[in-house]
């Protein structure tokens, strides 16, 4: 489904105030195709949930799935429900979608895990393997629990994983190589950094909000974690599904601007009943 025209600019809905209601949420993410019809293929996704199914572990995102999800199927209703895609086996080419109701649900989910962060004063650990549309999303979600007394974690020096380094960039952990944020499904940053706050006898997270591997090594190892994922992204939905992870925002995790995410920040801090920090 093309954009709408808007003459070279962003085509955002109008939303009255900085603060979008759920209804000119919805509008947006479907506008800008954060979610309703993404711009990820059927079968692209298809062909990652039958590589979860297969056990490769590219696809397990840090998570350890063991032999319970050998079936496709099994992975395409788990998407179905938690996600919003097609759940007809037989549409395998073309259009799929995230139903945004699914994404603003979960984002009220993930509001009530930040209210609860910033009420006790968590420390928080913020990392991002899409750095080039979720790191501010991340950023300002990390300003906003530093203003109402959070943590926003630290990470050792020197932390090297997968041919690159790992280091923060305005709060949020990434990974770097050759000069470039990268973006990376990988656990492996993610396991460098908790294995580095051992060593160095320092606390671990009370609370961990990333995405992709980051993610799924966080809950693996019984970290508190929410994150955001894609519809190409299975093993986080499966791990929202068992129990390792707490809360997972279905969503397009790299759109062509990554301003248009602002309106859904400002719903999701606003739902935290945290205000932006700058």
């Amino acid at each position: 489904m093309p954009l709408p025209s808007s003459g070279g600019r962003p085509p955002y809905p109008r939303i009255a105030s900085s603060v979008p209601s759920r209804a000119e949420l919805i509008d947006h993410l479907v506008a800008t195709r954060i979610a309703g019809n993404v711009a990820t293929p059927r079968g692209n996704n298809l062909s990652h949930y039958r590589s979860l199914a297969n056990g490769d572990r590219h696809y397990w995102l840090g998570l350890e799935l063991g032999d319970r999800w050998t079936d496709e199927q099994d992975v395409l209703a788990v998407m179905a429900e938690r996600c919003g895609v097609i759940d007809d086996p037989e549409h395998r080419v073309g259009q799929d979608t995230i139903d945004p109701e699914l994404t603003v649900g979960a984002l009220d989910r993930m509001a009530a895990v930040l209210r609860k962060a910033a009420e006790a004063g968590e420390r928080v650990l913020f990392a991002t393997g899409h750095p080039g549309g979720l790191l501010d999303v991340h950023r300002a979600t990390a300003a906003a629990l530093r203003a109402a007394g959070c943590e926003i974690m630290e990470i050792p020096g020197g932390l090297q994983a997968d041919e690159g380094f790992v280091f923060q960039f305005a709060d949020v952990a990434v990974l770097e190589r050759g000069a470039t944020l990268w973006h990376t499904h990988s656990p492996a940053p993610m396991a460098a950094i908790l294995d580095g706050l051992a060593r160095e006898g320092r606390p671990l997270p009370d609370l961990v909000v990333a995405d992709h591997g980051w993610t799924g090594c966080a809950g693996q190892r019984g970290i508190d974690a929410v994150g955001y994922a894609d519809c190409n992204d299975p093993a986080l939905f499966i791990g929202e599904a068992e129990g390792a992870l707490a809360v997972v925002v279905p969503l397009d995790d790299h759109v062509v601007n990554p301003r248009f995410y602002d309106p859904m920040t400002a719903y999701l801090l606003d739902a935290a009943g945290l205000s932006p920090a700058y």
